[in-house]
């Protein structure tokens, strides 16, 4: 049913000709789409310190509307700087998710603290833009939606919708943490909130997602839109071992509902393998799925959950989304 032709490698740093901030990783790809070109905002890193450790930023590169892999500007800064010391947004600002609000635009983002027993928590904050996308604004120093007594554990991976009048958050939630080969691991699952405001969110309590690999199966980057009178989500999974190469490695997966509550998961509707050699030889994940005239797109990153770069693919056959 949806079967993808790969276009080819969007963008990495590691290509760049010129000296940038930016040196590895392109992640969680999002889009806006202007008159004459498209923006994709995804985030990435600077160097890392001394003693191994990453921040992640949000960037974003402009795109050709008529031709999408043709890069027109690239991003000289940051879009939005770290959080403040003591902040939940200290050292990481990935994934994201943008909209368009009225005048402004805003950008949901997991933020990320650095922790002792386990390498790090995270929770949701969101900030403003009213210069077009340039650059961005917190709208508080603090989270959006953020652990709780029956979220305990980290919270992340935001993905922002409208439907039916609302907004629609779809997020993930730890669900434990696990030691593994002698590392604490997390377990999350997809779940979703909603809001009048985009600011005070109501928390479902729901994962959302059967699991394919058993119960410690980890879920991510859960896309949503909605075609033929269904909600069609397309996300991200992978085992909780030897997930940083291909063995258990992020796969994107796909599933339908129609109250956006109830979800029916059928990967095998989904046609976008991995490739022979190359980027993307090891992984595929955290899909974004959008429309740009008349043709169904999909961004996505590659091997190293993005360390080698995003790119493109185009549904091969637009508007045919089965009435599950």
């Amino acid at each position: 049913m949806f079967k993808w032709e790969k276009l080819g490698k969007l963008f990495a740093p590691q290509d760049l000709q010129h000296d940038s901030w930016m040196k590895e990783f392109a992640q969680s790809p999002s889009v806006l789409i202007f008159e004459a070109h498209v923006r994709v905002y995804f985030t990435s890193r600077p160097a890392p310190t001394e003693n191994g450790q990453y921040c992640s930023l949000l960037t974003y590169i402009d795109v050709d509307r008529k031709n999408p892999l043709k890069i027109l500007q690239v991003c000289n800064e940051p879009a939005l700087s770290l959080g403040e010391c003591g902040t939940f947004d200290e050292f990481g600002t990935t994934p994201v998710s943008v909209i368009r609000d009225g005048d402004e635009i805003r950008v949901y983002y997991a933020g990320w603290t650095r922790c002792e027993s386990v390498p790090f928590n995270g929770a949701i904050g969101v900030a403003v833009s009213r210069d077009k996308g340039d650059t961005f604004t917190r709208l508080g120093q603090g989270p959006v939606l953020s652990y709780s007594p029956d979220e305990p554990y980290l919270i992340g991976s935001p993905r922002i919708r409208k439907f039916t009048g609302c907004w629609q958050l779809w997020y993930v939630a730890g669900k434990e943490w696990r030691m593994i080969d002698g590392k604490p691991e997390p377990v999350y699952k997809i779940r979703m909130a909603t809001s009048n405001n985009g600011i005070d969110w109501t928390k479902h309590g729901k994962d959302l997602i059967a699991d394919k690999l058993g119960e410690h199966e980890c879920q991510a980057c859960p896309d949503v839109t909605y075609r033929n009178g269904r909600y069609h989500m397309f996300f991200s999974y992978r085992d909780i071992r030897n997930y940083k190469g291909s063995q258990g490695g992020y796969r994107i997966g796909y599933a339908a509902s129609a109250d956006m509550v109830n979800w029916r998961r059928d990967d095998d509707l989904l046609d976008i393998s991995l490739s022979e050699t190359g980027w993307d030889s090891e992984m595929v994940n955290y899909p974004h799925v959008f429309e740009l005239d008349g043709e169904t797109y999909m961004l996505y990153q590659g091997n190293g959950m993005g360390r080698e770069g995003i790119g493109l693919a185009r549904l091969q056959s637009p508007g045919d989304w089965r009435d599950l």
